[in-house]
């Protein structure tokens, strides 16, 4: 098989994974399931990567329902039209939250004051939100906000640890929507795009509780060499906090969330399920493995081309194999961000161990992409590779020097293994898809 063979069965593959977390289905299942009464008026809020899908879905199953939609608003990375027109389309900025994101959500805040505490709040959430609807808290600086995503983006933190910080300072985060929608009941739907499906993660836990306490996060931003390199206004407020002048975020003990109910109708699992099925009706044996690549994307790279390696070595003849991995990488970056992203070094670093293997990594390509579409700030999803990727990346450059410091991107691009889907209208994470092929 060659590399342009192996390349189209592995997009048919994303294409799957991508297919099967539908999030139009999954949604238009879930506000199925919302218990709707003639006198309620309902309100539609959806922000994130997958938020014009969600919405759309949503609206016509409320239409179908005979439910009123009194308004709300869609926040998305791109412009849509509105799913009907009581509800307002804005375009946020992503993945550093700016002008664009501070408009947004102060829309959604003169949005919100227009509902009665009789009526239905429908929440639609997915991978981008965090940003997308960033505004600082009411006092704060945007620009200081802004500083503060480009900070823990760049220092290898997982989107936990990312979140557990940024919602200290974002307007709509950690709970503090539902505290505005109560005492509306509000059901919130999530698409997940974080390990584990953690409410609380996903676009920053606007309408659940935040389980995080403030010394943790001041241990965080510390432990990651931060603390220091935010706004002097930011570390106060999180000084502040800790000495009890600030009240905490809520927590699970505030009267608002007794109004909420909140679940995820898609992750990553979906996805890899539908990849893993078209691999086995294309004739691959194939393994999904349960434990998620999480942590430095080079280090996972180098993994999965082991793995794969492993496969090759202990396959019986005649036999094709496919492995497929979930999870989301992290970069460490010291300095300015190159351009890349963690799919893209995940990918450069695995065809670099491949070449390594010499002829033993023969039949062996690998896919690592993000099921949004776009890996970090660049127009692609990831790449594919095998181990010629690494030779003809070093006929025009320094394949070593662009791994050692994170300049994917470029490396790729000059070995035309770059993957660009455009815009998925979902996010569950990323996928990463090897196939040995006998």
């Amino acid at each position: 098989m060659t590399l342009g063979d192996a390349r189209e069965l592995l997009v048919d593959l994303y294409c799957a994974a991508v297919a099967g977390a539908n999030v139009e289905s999954l949604t238009a299942n879930a506000v199925s399931t919302v218990p709707l009464e003639r006198r309620h008026r309902v309100w539609v809020f959806s922000f994130g990567k997958a938020a014009h899908a969600m919405a759309t879905a949503a609206v016509s199953t409320l239409h179908r329902a005979l439910a009123e939609v009194a308004g709300g608003i869609v926040v998305a990375p791109e412009q849509a039209d509105a799913p009907i027109g009581t509800v307002g389309v804005l375009v946020g900025d992503h993945p550093i939250p700016g002008r664009r994101s501070v408009q947004a959500a102060a829309r959604i805040g003169q949005t919100i004051v227009q509902k009665r505490g009789s009526d239905l709040g429908i929440v639609l959430l997915s991978g981008g939100a965090s940003s997308l609807i960033g505004a600082p808290l009411r006092g704060m600086s945007e620009a200081d906000l802004s500083l503060l995503f480009e900070l823990v983006l760049g220092a290898g933190l997982d989107i936990h640890q990312m979140n557990a910080i940024r919602k200290r300072f974002s307007y709509w985060a950690a709970g503090r929507m539902a505290l505005s929608l109560a005492p509306a009941r509000t059901y919130c739907f999530a698409v997940s795009d974080v390990t584990g499906d953690d409410l609380s993660t996903i676009g920053s836990g606007p309408c659940v509780p935040d389980p995080t306490r403030i010394q943790q996060v001041i241990d965080l931003l510390q432990s990651s060499q931060l603390f220091g390199k935010i706004s002097s206004s930011y570390r106060q407020y999180l000084l502040d906090t800790a000495r009890g002048a600030i009240p905490e975020t809520p927590k699970a003990s505030h009267p608002a969330f007794a109004h909420v109910n909140a679940r995820v109708v898609a992750n990553n699992s979906v996805a890899l399920n539908a990849a893993a099925s078209a691999a086995r009706r294309s004739g691959f044996e194939t393994v999904v493995h349960e434990k998620p690549l999480v942590g430095d994307a080079a280090a996972a790279g180098s993994r999965v081309a082991d793995v794969l390696l492993s496969v090759r070595g202990k396959a019986e003849g005649g036999t094709n194999h496919c492995v497929i991995w979930g999870g989301e990488t992290t970069v460490a970056l010291r300095g300015p961000a190159p351009a890349g992203g963690r799919c893209q070094e995940l990918a450069l670093a695995a065809s670099k161990q491949l070449a390594d293997a010499a002829d033993r990594a023969h039949g062996i390509s690998v896919l690592a992409a993000g099921t949004d579409g776009r890996d970090g700030p660049t127009d692609a999803a990831g790449a594919i590779v095998d181990a010629s990727t690494w030779s003809a990346i070093n006929t025009g450059r320094d394949a070593a020097a662009a791994l050692r410091n994170h300049e994917s991107y470029d490396a790729l691009k000059s070995a035309n293994a770059l993957f660009s889907p455009g815009l998925t209208g979902t996010n569950v994470m990323d996928i990463t898809i090897g196939l040995v092929h006998a």
